[in-house]
């Protein structure tokens, strides 16, 4: 559609005409080149490879023609008087005017063929062919018709003496005219009859309308109600997965200062450290006691420091735990590393080492970690990277941490890490006892 007429269209500045139809901007569009604004119907009708600015010729490419909604928020302000009627108020509001006041505004206005004759009711061309079957228009028409029918009584008046025939004409012409005139009245009554149905109809669609609105509206208020519900729902899926995760891995939290740490995915995590994309991975967190010190492990899969490249560095992390203002410190407990050999032969790797009370790695935390210390060059990648090696299987790798509270013998680590880790620990703490008696016999 193009842009909007107003009385006042004359005393509006220059800025707010489009320069096409000679209108007020509709939907302006602002041409980068020159600044000059255009409807966007009227940029529409002219889309060409290149634009010429009506305005000022300048030339411009279409992708340079661009919605301008500062502008068109700024013209909302604008004062208008109606091209139709009295109204006057901004253009904010002269758009829901024309559609209520003057639905059909956009039609092209023309007057009737017998306005002359006194139907001087302008109409859309749109509408004309309606216009012919209303009652004012068959009402001139009627009286045109008496008109001629008058003036032609009043020749015939005059030329009685002829003897051309003129009398039979105007006869047969005054009989059409009676005709004319009956079935226009006849007409008109189908006209009534027609209207009281319309009006009929237009109570049902009314009523109809207001129905399909209320259903509408119901169908509105079910669908956010639906999308709330949803919404909903989602959140308390996370919040369902997030908790089913803290219990499975409260499932897997060690509370007696031992931890088997399956590291998944054994290739993928390698190939991360290689490219450094992550160079290290952590253990879960576990306990050495119910109330006691939180732990987890650190590993460099691909070596850190001076032994990056060569060996797996891991490491131990002193966590910040819930009981940490009533246990000791610094922590001085032994930790041993143990990388399981998954073959019956159970070559593990094993390695300790006991904490630098003075370092920091073994202070009461005062973040969520301390700084993780252990043992740089644990196991050579020359072994864990051979094909087939006994500590990858189904590409995984199984590491325990052991922190020694009893000061377990060096010499007694490899049984006591050939224990089968699913026994219960007091089990396992029993077969160790006996294991020491045995040696101790021996050895005396």
């Amino acid at each position: 559609m193009p842009g909007l007429q107003a009385r006042n269209i004359n005393t509006l500045h220059t800025k707010h005409i489009c320069p096409v139809c000679s209108l007020i901007l509709r939907h302006p569009l602002q041409i980068n080149t020159c600044g000059h604004r255009l409807c966007q119907s009227c940029f529409r009708h002219n889309n060409q490879a290149t634009f010429t600015c009506p305005q000022c010729q300048t030339p411009a490419a279409p992708h340079q023609i661009a919605p301008d909604r500062g502008f068109n928020n700024d013209m909302q302000s604008l004062p208008l008087l109606c091209s139709l009627c009295q109204w006057n108020g901004v253009l904010r509001d002269y758009h829901e005017h024309l559609v209520q006041a003057h639905p059909h505004h956009e039609q092209i206005i023309d007057g009737c063929v017998l306005k002359d004759f006194g139907c001087d009711e302008e109409v859309s061309r749109s509408g004309m062919t309606e216009h012919y079957r209303s009652r004012q228009h068959q009402e001139v028409m009627m009286k045109m018709a008496e008109q001629i029918k008058s003036q032609s009584r009043g020749g015939q008046m005059s030329h009685t003496d002829d003897g051309d025939g003129n009398g039979s004409i105007l006869q047969d012409f005054d009989e059409n005219v009676d005709v004319l005139g009956r079935g226009i009245a006849m007409l008109n009554e189908a006209i009534d009859q027609d209207q009281a149905e319309i009006v009929e109809y237009d109570g049902r669609i009314r009523s109809l309308t207001e129905s399909v609105s209320k259903i509408k509206l119901s169908i509105q208020e079910e669908s956010a109600f639906l999308e709330a519900t949803k919404q909903n729902l989602d959140v308390l899926r996370q919040q369902v997965t997030s908790l089913e995760g803290k219990v499975d891995n409260w499932r897997q939290v060690s509370n007696d200062g031992t931890y088997t740490w399956k590291i998944s995915g054994f290739r993928e995590k390698l190939n991360d450290a290689r490219s450094e994309r992550q160079t290290s991975i952590y253990s879960p967190p576990f306990y050495s006691s119910p109330s006691g010190y939180k732990m987890r492990a650190r590993l460099y899969l691909h070596g850190d420091g001076n032994a990056r490249r060569t060996h797996m560095s891991l490491f131990f992390v002193l966590m910040r735990g819930p009981n940490d203002a009533v246990l000791k410190f610094p922590f001085n407990y032994k930790v041993t590393f143990c990388l399981y050999d998954q073959t019956p032969q159970q070559r593990h790797i094993i390695d300790s080492f006991r904490p630098d009370i003075k370092s920091n790695s073994f202070q009461r935390p005062r973040t969520d970690m301390n700084i993780a210390s252990g043992i740089p060059k644990f196991a050579q990648l020359a072994i864990i990277e051979q094909e087939g090696n006994p500590y990858v299987r189904d590409d995984a790798m199984f590491i325990r941490i052991i922190v020694d509270f009893n000061e377990t013998p060096k010499t007694l680590l490899p049984y006591v890490l050939s224990l089968n880790p699913g026994m219960p620990i007091h089990v396992q703490q029993k077969l160790m006892r006996e294991e020491e008696k045995k040696r101790a016999v021996l050895e005396s």
